[in-house]
């Protein structure tokens, strides 16, 4: 704990506040010292400059010249030291850890080890001075064996007693100079001199005699002359000696006796100096040549590793210009404000301090500000000094203005939009970064951007970068426009009883633009991809291609497409009918003749319809309305169903709510901006003034946000009137801008509301849920900062920020600023597999846990929730939604979570966030929590007095209002699989069981064996007929008896111990010539007949497959199944025996693969159906049937996948799961039907503060414990199921949706209130109708036999009642007429029948 606290401190407080820079105590000290004087040089440079050099011009380009010089210099070299470390060819050299000179050149003449030219010297001498020089040598108080040295007559040996093999040593002394091929282990890492033997290679090896020679690089000298060598030779059954070159030396002589077999020989040679014997190691180190000039380079013994450590590696050139660039950027701006003379004593250090840190950060990053689980983000290197650069920029600007006398100064109500002190921003970063306050720059030009798109233009959420750019530049381009088309108008006064065309024109646009923006999605990549396929087709068509070779088309892009099309060409016509309608509004002065009386009436309306639609019908439609009543008011259909088995049923109260959505969006707010702004625009054209643009900003935030979301819209209207009419009518400046202000402070109101809320209920003395005992000692030290608390809450309301829970306690605090999306993450779904790759690659083993492989359901239940979410949001079944809100989807096994994150006109963005199936114990506690129902509850306070009928008990709802969730609806449907599964272990307990599998298996293999259409060829196939002669014969036997077995084969002859043919065919000949008889062809199958050979062998291979891949251990259970599981993977090990299947692999991939997978359904199926499946036609209909019907695949396989996404009816596979030491196999059956689902709404600032806690606390604090307190179950917050739901690592969920948007042209009975999208083929085909009807009418009346009609009607009006509703059905043009021309076929021959 104690050290986990140093660390935090000191790469956590001490490094935020510095830039990056700390002291690292695993790093080497050249990297340490390099980075304490860089950060010194770059904190004294300008310090020095600015109190030396008078603030001048000269003074500012000798710092931003220096600073640029040196951030190129060092930029260049680190990346040219990368691509020299990528590239660069390697030298490897073997040499000591610590290599110097020798201390003394001159060495002893009766050391027993010298240099070359002495030993040369001392050939002739007799081996007696030499046995004596060496023992004078040895140390007395130094233990070890000396081996005594013979001669023979091939070389010279060395003898050692019996008792010295285990620890056979020698150590001698020399005092000599090293070889001047030894390289100087400099600090710098650079060696100016070549070496030719830097590629001698390391390894042993044996020389003529057998011998195992010792690598020259390995014998060089060490520091004063020491050497250590030690050689090894293992366990091989050979005699092994080590030889050195130096044969003739007593150094590099020494060999060793020929030793027994099955012996490890260590000998170790030491030179001891006078003071001290050491003992080293031979490092091997690489060197790289780096070039510098031509014909000149140096040797760079620097790594990767080490580079990487000193210094942050850029990829590629751009990021290394943008590095400097900003280098140059930050000194530019700091420098300027120091001359400026903006900073005054210790200040001007201190802001000094925060330059040095800006220029540090882009040298070195600091990674603890990385989340180290996610990995590294090469963004953090620029936030500090992007976000420098911002705030002096502001500075210097305002600075500027505020020099200018006659700077026109704006004051609205009574606040001044020019700032007068802004340096305060600049003293607080080294705290603001301490303490997380700003994310990654990326991170905060998307909240920021998005913040300005939502509250000025109306806009909705952005879904990444190039989303919230792209949504900020069309509004800006619309606001231009408009903005020319208002100041053109109102340039000259205009009385009350004639607007200008202009201004009718502005206001028509206004509405038309303000309509086809709240249509469009932010993220701009479905509009992109029309576009390119409708100006580049070919393209598009040869990226199909590739995707249906794969066979693994994703029908999702098309969808998408052809959603997007629907909505151009429907806005076509509307947008074109609203600007005629609008136009002819505006100019017949309705609004200015009819003033005190329209205004008061529509006011009147729109809060009549916001209150009856946003309020009363979602309380009647809740589980509990107003928390009171037991049940909702407003049932639907489904409410009294135990299994719902269609969709869900359209009511009338849900008609009605759409019908007052759509009056109160298209007709009432619309008529109360053009109010609005055609009364404020005849105020401002007799006021010559700068509140056009205002007016324009307003008019347009105003309509386009009504269109979106008018959920609150009513409210807002109401508290506007109230303020500026009765409580403070001075401070109003128009209707138009008082609502717009008003819409952003009520906006603001509601996440303050929100915020206390979840405060309150997570902190409720009597419901406190006590994850650790840190949460026990934080509960009463955060009463007292209570006012901080609010405070704190003030703030991160007006920033949009989470307020999180410190350490899951009581303690709150702040976090940076995030878009609604939250997550930073993009997170993308392999489109070849079934499991989601966002983070971490899911383990293929055969062995993996169920949570990844169930993933697919709920990549299923994106799909269904795109189809239908945006209806259903619209029929109110999940109540009043905005952007940002959390939900919970919950049934018997799936849990998610559904975070909305951009709701627009007729389309919703949103993303799935799956729960494991079978959860931790504190996930179990809270979906029971969420799951078990009150009404049963009677107590109140400490009695049981009971409770009103259709009431809840005081107790009940005092405990529903104490909760930061509330269940919306009970029985929401979607379509999803529900999934049964056996226990594979069970079924196959029995031997007669496992029999009965492998007769299913052995006819299985026949049927489709019969039903190949490659069976003629493989008949007359010579090569399979010469590979198939052994089973043509009637007296072969398979004799294996690791694969037959008198137990498991129905064929199985005891006497013979083994399968014969005979056998063979008085088991299946029948089922052979049925299997025949069925065929278009048919061909011979006798008993001699090629096909009953051909199926024979087949049937051998694929028990002797089975066999194989069970170990060869039929009769164990275990290795059944683990055998049976490898073939229903597709993994076939076929023996020596079976090799003639290679002639086709047809034969194993479509014969015998697919009759493994269908055994086990027919295995299945004898369970319920025992007398059927034994009659020969009704087991051929049956597997007939389950090839149309049914999928049977692994789950690992794509066809699992992709048949999942495709909706089919049935689909079965077999499952082997390793959890918590059980080891089973399970059969698995998916059945599609509609699943019902309990919609729990959670407070959303409960939802974002939980996930920045854990953020914080994973990344920042580094706190690893699997059982913190932070993710223990709470029921009031449900904290474990929405800290489960992260991103992960910081999380733990099985799947994790991109960000999907849903349309609601793809609802199925949506379309049934309006009619459909309205497109000009719409119009088509509704005047066709009308049109056929009345000629219809007018034939009737004419007493005329209609017979003919009447039926070309019905038919005309089936199409117009019933045409498809989904965006990716043909239009209805082509669909109409394809149904006249059948009809017409039809009438004709029904007309002509009579004649034949």
């Amino acid at each position: 704990m104690g050290s986990q606290v140093v660390q935090t401190l000191r790469q956590g407080v001490w490094a935020s506040l510095t830039g990056g820079w700390y002291h690292d105590p695993d790093q080497n000290k050249f990297n340490n010292s390099c980075h304490l004087y860089l950060w010194i040089f770059l904190l004294m440079l300008p310090l020095s400059l600015h109190l030396a050099l008078p603030p001048t011009t000269m003074a500012l380009s000798i710092y931003c010249s220096a600073i640029t010089a040196f951030f190129i210099l060092i930029k260049v070299a680190n990346y040219r030291l990368h691509v020299l470390f990528d590239e660069g060819e390697a030298v490897i050299r073997s040499s000591l850890s610590d290599l110097s000179k020798a201390q003394d050149k001159k060495s002893n003449a009766s050391d027993a080890c010298s240099e070359q030219q002495d030993v040369q010297r001392r050939e002739g001498a007799t081996r007696s001075e030499g046995d004596e020089t060496l023992k004078q040598q040895v140390s007395p108080t130094e233990e070890f064996h000396l081996c005594r040295e013979t001669t023979s007559s091939d070389s010279p040996t060395v003898e050692c007693p019996e008792t010295g093999l285990d620890n056979l040593a020698l150590q001698l002394t020399s005092e000599s100079t090293p070889s001047p091929q030894i390289t100087n282990n400099s600090s710098s890492g650079i060696d100016m001199n070549s070496h030719p033997d830097d590629t001698d290679p390391l390894e042993g090896k044996p020389d003529t005699q057998g011998f195992l020679r010792i690598p020259p690089a390995l014998g060089r000298y060490g520091p004063g002359g020491r050497t250590h060598i030690r050689g090894l030779s293992m366990d091989s059954g050979k005699d092994a000696v080590l030889l050195s070159d130096r044969s003739n030396t007593v150094c590099g002589a020494l060999q060793s006796s020929v030793l027994k077999k099955r012996t490890i020989i260590f000998w170790d040679l030491f030179i001891f100096s006078s003071e001290a014997s050491t003992q080293e190691k031979p490092k091997q180190k690489i060197y790289y040549k780096l070039r510098l000039f031509p014909g000149k380079w140096i040797n760079i013994l620097y790594d990767r590793l080490t580079l990487m450590a000193l210094l942050d590696r850029n990829h590629d050139v751009r990021e290394n210009l943008v590095a400097v660039f900003m280098a140059f950027l930050v000194s530019f701006l700091g420098f300027v404000l120091l001359n400026h003379g903006c900073f005054k004593d210790f200040w001007v250090f201190q802001f000094c301090l925060v330059i040095a840190s800006c220029h540090y950060s882009l040298l070195k990053v600091h990674h603890h500000c990385v989340n180290h689980l996610q990995g590294h983000n090469q963004l953090v290197a620029y936030s500090r000094a992007a976000y420098f650069c911002i705030f002096c920029t502001l500075i210097w600007v305002l600075e500027q203005l505020l020099i200018i006398k006659d700077l026109p100064i704006s004051n609205m109500y009574g606040v001044t939009i020019v700032c007068h002190d802004a340096l305060s921003f600049t003293y607080c970063f080294p705290v603001t970064f301490l303490v997380g306050l700003f994310p990654q720059i990326n991170t905060f030009t998307i909240y920021l951007l998005e913040q300005i798109d939502m509250h000025f233009f109306g806009g909705t959420a952005a879904t990444s970068l190039v989303s919230a750019v792209y949504s900020i530049l069309r509004s800006l381009l619309a606001l231009s426009l408009l903005y020319g088309f208002c100041f053109g108008a109102l340039k000259e006064p205009w009385d009350e009883q004639h607007t200008p065309a202009l201004f009718s024109g502005f206001c028509g646009l206004l509405v038309v633009f303000s309509y086809h923006l709240s249509r469009q999605s932010s993220d701009p990549t479905v509009l992109m991809s029309l576009i390119k396929s409708k100006l580049m087709p070919t393209l598009v068509d040869s990226e199909e291609e590739e995707e249906e070779d794969t066979d693994i088309k994703d029908p999702l892009p098309e969808k998408l497409q052809n959603s997007m099309k629907d909505i151009l060409l429907s806005d076509l016509v509307v947008c074109s009918v609203a600007y005629i309608l609008t136009f002819a509004i505006t100019a017949s002065t309705v609004f200015l003749s009819l003033k005190p009386f329209v205004t008061i009436v529509l006011y009147a309306l729109a809060g009549t319809v916001g209150f009856v639609t946003h309020y009363l019908i979602p309380q009647l439609r809740k589980h509990h309305p107003w928390l009171w009543i037991s049940h909702p008011v407003l049932k639907t259909k489904e409410y009294y169903q135990f299994e719902p088995r269609e969709d869900a049923v359209l009511m009338w109260f849900e008609r009605l709510y759409v019908g007052l959505l759509c009056f109160e969006k298209y007709v009432v707010y619309p008529a109360i901006i053009l109010s609005a702004l055609t009364n404020d625009g005849f105020a401002l054209s007799h006021r010559k003034n700068c509140d056009v643009f205002l007016t324009t900003v307003a008019g347009l935030k105003l309509l386009r946000s009504s269109f979106c979301d008018p959920s609150f819209h009513f409210l807002t209207l109401l508290f506007t009137l109230v303020f500026f009419h009765f409580d403070c009518p001075r401070a109003s400046e128009s209707f138009l801008l008082d609502f717009f202000i008003m819409s952003i402070i009520f906006h603001k109101m509601r996440e303050l509301l929100l915020k206390l809320h979840f405060i309150l209920v997570y902190i409720a003395p009597w419901q406190i849920a006590w994850g650790s005992a840190f949460h026990a000692f934080a509960q009463p030290f955060a009463v007292p900062h209570s006012a901080m608390l609010l405070l704190q809450t003030l703030l991160t309301t007006v920033f949009y920020t989470p307020l999180a829970p410190f350490l899951g306690s009581a303690i709150f605090i702040s976090s940076y600023p995030r878009p609604i999306k939250f997550w930073e993450q993009k997170t993308v779904v392999d489109l070849s597999f079934g499991y989601f790759y966002s983070f971490t690659s899911t383990s293929m083993s055969p062995g993996c846990d169920d949570n990844n492989l169930n993933s697919i359901f709920y990549e299923y239940l994106t799909r269904s929730l795109q189809h239908s979410l945006c209806g259903d949001l619209l029929l109110g079944r999940w109540g009043n939604c905005s952007a940002g809100d959390c939900f919970i989807l919950a049934s018997d096994y799936l849990n998610a979570l559904v975070h909305l994150i951009e709701i627009g006109n007729g389309l919703v963005t949103f993303q799935l966030r799956g729960l494991e199936f079978r959860g931790t114990y504190c996930q179990q506690r809270e979906v029971e929590a969420i799951t078990e129902g009150v009404e049963e509850d009677d107590a109140c306070c400490c009695c049981e007095p009971g409770h009103l009928p259709h009431m809840l008990s005081c107790n009940a709802a005092f405990n529903l209002r104490w909760l930061a969730w509330e269940v919306m609806a009970t029985k929401y449907l979607l379509e999803g699989y529900s999934i049964s599964e056996n226990n594979a272990a069970t079924m196959l307990q029995v031997y007669d069981l496992r029999k009965l599998l492998i007769t299913y298996y052995l006819k299985s293999i026949i049927y489709y064996l019969a039903h190949s259409p490659k069976l003629p060829t493989w008949l007359k196939d010579e090569s399979i007929q010469e590979a198939l002669q052994s089973y043509t014969k009637w007296h072969h036997i398979e004799r294996d008896p690791q694969v037959f077995s008198v137990k498991i084969d129905e064929d199985y002859v005891h006497c013979l111990q083994g399968v014969t043919r005979a056998s063979f065919c008085n088991v299946y000949l029948e089922w052979i010539q049925y299997c025949s008889g069925k065929m278009e062809n048919p061909v011979d199958c006798d008993e001699d007949s090629p096909l009953v050979t051909l199926s024979y062998a087949l049937s051998v291979l694929g028990r002797r497959s089975l066999g194989t891949a069970s170990h060869n251990m039929s009769n164990s259970l275990e290795s059944f199944l683990y055998g049976f599981n490898t073939l229903f993977k597709g993994d076939f090990r076929i023996a020596t025996k079976d090799e003639w299947v290679f002639a086709d692999l047809d034969l194993l991939q479509k014969v015998v693969a697919p009759a493994v997978r269908m055994s086990l359904k027919l295995h299945q199926d004898h369970f319920t159906c025992l007398e059927e499946t034994e009659e020969a036609s009704i087991l051929y209909e049956a597997i007939t049937n389950y090839r149309s019907s049914l999928v049977i695949c692994h789950e690992s396989d794509p066809a699992w996948r992709k048949a999942v996404l495709s909706s089919r009816d049935t689909l079965l596979t077999l499952r082997h799961m390793i959890d918590d030491g059980t080891d089973e196999y399970k059969i698995i059956m998916l059945y599609k039907r509609h699943l019902s689902f309990k919609v729990i709404k959670i407070n959303k600032e409960c939802v974002r503060g939980l996930w920045a806690g854990q953020q914080q606390e994973l990344v920042f604090l580094r706190n690893r414990n699997p059982e913190r307190g932070s993710i223990q179950n709470s029921k009031q917050a449900l904290r474990n199921m929405v800290n489960s739901s992260c991103d992960q690592p910081l999380g733990y969920p099985m799947y994790v949706s991109p960000l999907t948007t849903s349309f609601a042209g793809t609802h199925r009975t949506l379309s049934s209130i309006g009619g459909g999208a309205l497109s000009l083929d719409a119009i088509r085909t509704w005047f066709c109708s009308k049109w056929l009807r009345l000629v219809m009418c007018m034939y009737c009346n004419s007493g005329v036999n209609m017979e003919d009609v009447d039926c070309g009607a019905g038919g005309s009006l089936s199409v117009s009642h019933n045409r498809p509703s989904s965006v990716t059905s043909n239009s209805l043009s082509l669909y109409q007429n394809r149904a006249r021309s059948s009809h017409s076929r039809r009438h004709h021959n029904s007309g002509t029948s009579p004649h034949n």
